[in-house]
């Protein structure tokens, strides 16, 4: 997630710099045609700009849509922080004349096993996504080293071999680790080391875990329809394409230069519907990884500071750092 107050215009022009390119080259072979032909094959400007009327708005729509899909992501993964933290303070708060502290620790430390566990489950590539393969993220190395370390290397430290190696016959690793902890907590209630009320408080909040998950999940795995962003790109296509030759019948007009203004108005006119539609192409997966998603992996290292700072941990990991201006 990129993290300072704007991108500058030059990392904006990288970012779409293909837009822009493509238009101005496309720009230019229609007026070259036009000035070898002769041939008036000029479009007049209302019909064309009807069209870009219809375009905006359904880049609008589609905009507003992917946003609506970040901005879920980013609740869901701020509940997960706020009932981390209250289940960490449910468990200490436990007397310890019922549960001894290692016991306390080891229910914690599962749960910071569920959380990054899950967020590794959302960082998992689609096919609908863009960073494929995401060694492209050039400006997010140590994303890139999480990323080919994998789940079991951060929460090795956390869980037992035993469970470890259950954990590996599974396809979802996140609601098996809820299930072990929701049976941890059963068995805790059976030998009488917490209370009813307890036991019950305890496994309605792993219900709003599981519900968290789930919530991210469906983003992951539910892409924007298809429908929408295909049909966004092709009648912005047919749009941009209209465009150059919709200003010849204006710039035909002019004594100075004539239709060659033709080239520059319409390159800027298609790189910034492009531009439009790549920002929502772009926010409609927040866990892929990239510049502008939903930083998962600092907030999970900010849940796992908090929760090891709980229990007076010595080796608690540092924050990570912000990269070029991105923080993952």
């Amino acid at each position: 997630m990129y993290v300072k107050r704007y991108y500058s215009f030059w990392m904006t022009v990288r970012w779409s710099k293909f837009s822009l390119i493509y238009g101005f080259l496309y720009s230019f072979v229609i007026i070259l045609l036009y000035e070898i032909t002769n041939i008036p094959f000029s479009l007049p400007w209302q019909p064309i700009s009807v069209i870009g009327i219809a375009v905006a708005f359904f880049l609008g729509f589609k905009n507003n849509s992917s946003y609506d899909r970040t901005w879920e992501a980013r609740k869901i993964w701020g509940a997960i922080v706020n009932d981390s933290r209250t289940f960490a303070t449910g468990i200490l708060s436990l007397p310890s004349s019922n549960l001894t502290f290692e016991s306390k620790r080891q229910l914690i430390y599962r749960h910071l096993s569920w959380v990054l566990a899950l967020k590794h489950a959302m960082r998992k590539e689609k096919s609908w996504e863009h960073n494929l393969p995401v060694n492209k993220l050039n400006f997010i190395p140590s994303f890139i080293k999480e990323y080919n370390d994998g789940v079991y290397m951060e929460i090795n430290k956390y869980l037992s071999e035993e469970e470890i190696s259950s954990l590996k016959t599974k396809s979802n690793i996140p609601s098996q680790i809820l299930k072990n902890q929701s049976k941890e907590i059963g068995l805790l209630y059976e030998q009488k080391f917490i209370s009813d009320h307890k036991q019950v408080w305890l496994h309605k909040l792993i219900g709003n875990l599981y519900t968290n998950q789930g919530m991210s999940e469906r983003i992951k795995n539910f892409p924007f329809p298809r429908q929408y962003a295909s049909t966004g790109l092709w009648i912005t296509y047919i749009f941009c394409g209209l465009i150059p030759f919709g200003l010849l019948d204006i710039f035909a007009e002019s004594r100075v230069l004539h239709y060659w203004l033709t080239i520059p108005f319409s390159a800027i006119i298609i790189w910034t519907f492009f531009v439009v539609d790549r920002i929502g192409d772009y926010s409609e997966n927040p866990f892929e990884g990239g510049y502008n998603d939903v930083p998962i992996s600092s907030i999970a290292r900010a849940v796992e500071i908090d929760l090891l700072e709980m229990l007076e941990e010595e080796n608690i990991p540092e924050p990570y750092a912000v990269e070029n201006g991105f923080l993952m």
